[in-house]
């Protein structure tokens, strides 16, 4: 386990099926993730409520409070259940620009028994900015999220 994710896996409480506290854990994931990714501007969850993706905890300007699971790169993350690295979101087919400055995205889907209940979404001014090392970490990071707050 990398130090990054040991001390994410320490920071988060075990969850006791209330959903205020798996908010709570959530603030403060995305604050943790905040503090240790450079470059970033935009860092939260979105999690499936429904037919949608509603945004959850997050830091950074205002942001889009729905996103249908067929929109942008949240939506392909959710549908594919799979990992989005976008270098340059102004390329990417209806790319939902919830700030205009953002240039990269990487979006990390939450897997609890074999379906998608959130994402870790993480926006750039930087093109390019998210590595193979970023996708292995947060990858790792969203599977602590899972086994502590959604299983």
């Amino acid at each position: 386990m990398s130090d990054e994710a040991s001390v994410l896996e320490t920071l988060l409480g075990n969850w006791n099926n209330n959903i205020a506290t798996r908010y709570s854990e959530l603030a403060n994931a995305s604050a943790y993730l905040n503090s240790i990714f450079e470059n970033i501007n935009w860092v939260g969850f979105y999690l499936k409520d429904g037919d949608n993706l509603k945004l959850g905890p997050f830091q950074g300007k205002i942001a889009c409070s729905t996103v249908a699971f067929d929109r942008g790169v949240c939506g392909k993350a959710y549908r594919d259940a799979k990992t989005v690295v976008v270098d340059n979101v102004h390329t990417f087919d209806d790319h939902i620009a919830c700030d205009s400055e953002t240039n990269s995205e990487i979006v990390v889907p939450l897997i609890a028994n074999d379906e998608v209940v959130g994402l870790i979404d993480i926006d750039s001014l930087n093109f390019a900015r998210f590595s193979d090392k970023d996708k292995e970490l947060l990858e790792e990071m969203a599977i602590i999220i899972v086994n502590t707050l959604f299983l």
